[in-house]
């Protein structure tokens, strides 16, 4: 797909909750409970997203977004100096993008503060949005009669996997600038939205350590709205790592999928914080706010095994439990 294809797509998606914040309705348990699309909403966050400037992130490594020739359709958030990283190594992240779009600058406030923290994180599609994306039509409208439809996924779970493959082969490439830069045993794979599924439809991959999803969950038999999203329930059984769900609370459109999925996990260690703030997250906040910083704090325990960010998850006082904006639950620790 050429990248003036993929943002006439990515524009369509009414679920790219980083930069719309208009709807999520491919998320609705029912079609009783589905969002209208807003062309104007959307149009309207789109052109606000655009005027917010990259961040280099809060970590001890100013990030920066960037596609390279050598890994295809895909955005890359990285330490902006590698050097600066010493004998520290790299974490892996492969994400899929909010409504599986091919916008992999939608959640880039997020994803760079990610990076700041030594990490490596790859998102499928191109920069369609926010510094370095072109100037963008507006989003046509959908077809009449059909105020809820929902455009075909412009990316697919395999990027995800494309992603970790290219990141290993890099470590392992004389010449790379990620040349030994990376440790092959920390891979993480983590999505908003549609693109959690993604996530947990590659979450079975060997390489994987821990997952991430951001307000997302598996649909019931028969409701995902098409053949991307509908993964299946059984996906839940072949989880062989730990696995967190950071959902918006009961206003968000997939809090009941996710608090399904968190219920049916019992092979492997489960956490669900809940921050009341819908659908949309804490995406579009500096530095990906809340959300982000408890992404980061995930990872950097399960994959670097830091246990000053363990406090945050384990423990009679642990961080979150005693934190009243977050709702929790775990199991499996």
């Amino acid at each position: 797909m050429g990248v003036s294809a993929m943002k006439t797509t990515a524009m369509r998606w009414s679920l790219i909750g980083t930069m719309t914040m208009a709807v999520g309705s491919a998320f609705a348990q029912a079609p009783a409970t589905t969002a209208q699309f807003d062309p104007a909403a959307m149009r309207a966050a789109m052109e606000a997203f655009q005027k917010v400037p990259d961040s280099v992130g809060t970590g001890k490594y100013p990030a920066i977004k960037q596609m390279l020739p050598s890994l295809p359709n895909h955005v890359i958030y990285q330490p902006k100096d590698l050097s600066a990283l010493g004998a520290d190594k790299l974490g892996v992240v492969a994400w899929g993008n909010g409504g599986c779009s091919a916008d992999g600058a939608a959640g880039r406030l997020h994803l760079e503060e990610i990076a700041s923290h030594g990490y490596l994180v790859i998102a499928p599609g191109a920069i369609l949005s926010g510094p370095g994306s072109a100037p963008q039509a507006p989003p046509p409208a959908l077809p009449t009669g059909a105020p809820n439809a929902i455009p075909p996924p412009a990316t697919h779970a395999d990027s995800l996997l494309q992603a970790i493959d290219w990141a290993v082969a890099e470590n392992s490439r004389k010449g790379s600038p990620f040349y030994h830069h990376i440790n092959p045993a920390w891979i993480a794979v983590s999505g908003y939205s549609c693109g959690g599924l993604q996530a947990l439809k590659v979450a079975a991959d060997p390489r994987v350590r821990t997952v991430v999803i951001h307000s997302s969950g598996i649909f019931s038999p028969g409701a995902a709205p098409n053949a991307e999203m509908d993964i299946g329930k059984s996906s839940l059984d072949k989880l062989h790592t730990s696995i967190i769900y950071v959902l918006g609370g009961p206003t968000d459109i997939a809090y009941l999928n996710g608090m399904d999925d968190f219920k049916r996990i019992d092979k492997v260690p489960a956490f669900v914080a809940n921050l009341d703030v819908g659908h949309r997250g804490t995406f579009t906040d500096p530095n990906g706010g809340r959300e982000a910083s408890v992404a980061v704090s995930w990872l950097d325990w399960q994959l670097k095994g830091d246990q000053v960010a363990a406090r945050r998850f384990i423990g009679a006082e642990c961080g979150l439990c005693n934190d009243s904006e977050w709702k929790v639950e775990r199991k499996g620790f």
